[in-house]
């Protein structure tokens, strides 16, 4: 069944007739359409709101979740708060330190970067080795330590090396003397355990120097003093070929004021240079980290040269056994 829905019709104007004038707006409409045009003028040209920012006025805001309180061995200093900047970065006063002092011994263990550096905080190291790794500056290698006909299972040591680029931002950044060298990357990873102890002795070396008021040292590793001598005697039989090699070498270890034992120059491993009286007096003490594998002559040899002489417990023990016959020379051993 169809329904029929009624539907006005359109009243059809009368030609001839006016059509209705529109209506005057009121006094009130006239001021209210004057102010905003006057207000339009004033503001420019507005862009329209955007569809989200309709309803602003009846969002609420959000709430901020509180923050987790950090503890202050946790926490990570601002970066940009260091003046200590390089192009491209910053580095914490820490992380200068472990570039200095790794440069300047080549290599040095975590255990005793944190011990020495970070006071027993290896949390804090490991984020700052982290972060000089990935800048490029830090190589952590493990190693195998030294047998020395020890059985049980091998001890592994991790130590840090800088890269060349590593070498070239501690040169900026460490605040040492120009004519402090410093070194990058691994030489003789069979070595690595003895070299790293050299820093172990050049700590309890240094505090003595301190104790009796050495300041701004400086360290010299035998690499940099085998060079220097070997260029003092290569130049010396240049200017006399006939000149006795004995006569040559005796006045070179005069000259780096090194002893000369048994027809050879005696190298330390490392020689701590240092001022006194405010500059006015220099001095130095030189170090030998002796081990296990040092024959008995050569051990004679460094206990003749007057050198500050130390060894690990372990290796201690396995010197002694070596030289029951000079066991005198034990004496002067100094632990690490």
């Amino acid at each position: 069944m169809r329904i029929d829905v009624p539907q006005e019709i359109p009243r059809r104007q009368t030609p001839g007739l006016p059509s209705a004038a529109p209506l005057e707006p009121s006094p009130v409409e006239q001021r209210r359409e004057h102010l905003a045009d006057r207000a339009r003028e004033h503001r420019g040209p507005q862009a329209a709101p955007r569809h989200h920012d309709r309803d602003a006025s009846n969002r609420q805001p959000r709430e901020r979740r509180p923050r987790a309180a950090e503890r202050p061995d946790d926490r990570r200093s601002r970066r940009n708060d260091t003046p200590n900047q390089v192009v491209g970065m910053s580095l914490r006063d820490e992380e200068r330190r472990v570039l200095a002092e790794v440069g300047r011994f080549r290599v040095v263990t975590t255990r005793d970067l944190a011990e020495t550096i970070y006071d027993g905080r290896r949390t804090r190291m490991e984020r700052d080795l982290a972060f000089l790794r990935e800048k490029g500056l830090v190589q952590i290698d493990s190693v195998n330590a030294r047998r020395d006909g020890r059985g049980g299972r091998v001890e592994r040591i991790e130590v840090a090396s800088l890269t060349t680029d590593g070498r070239n931002v501690a040169r900026q950044t460490s605040g040492l003397p120009q004519d402090q060298k410093l070194y990058a990357g691994m030489v003789k990873p069979r070595e690595v355990e003895h070299d790293a102890q050299i820093y172990r002795a050049y700590r309890k070396e240094a505090e003595r120097i301190e104790n009796k008021g050495g300041s701004n040292l400086r360290v010299r590793l035998d690499y940099e003093l085998k060079s220097d001598i070997q260029k003092a005697i290569h130049s010396a039989r240049k200017a006399e070929p006939e000149r006795d090699m004995h006569d040559i070498k005796r006045e070179v270890a005069e000259q780096f004021d090194l002893p000369y034992v048994n027809d050879g120059i005696q190298i330390p491993d490392a020689r701590i240079q240092y001022d006194l009286d405010q500059g006015s007096r220099a001095g130095h003490e030189d170090i030998e980290v002796l081990t296990a594998a040092y024959r008995p002559g050569h051990l004679r040899n460094k206990a003749q040269a007057g050198f500050h002489v130390y060894a690990s417990a372990s290796d201690r023990a396995s010197l002694a056994a070596k030289i029951e016959d000079d066991s005198h020379l034990m004496e002067n051993i100094l632990e690490l």
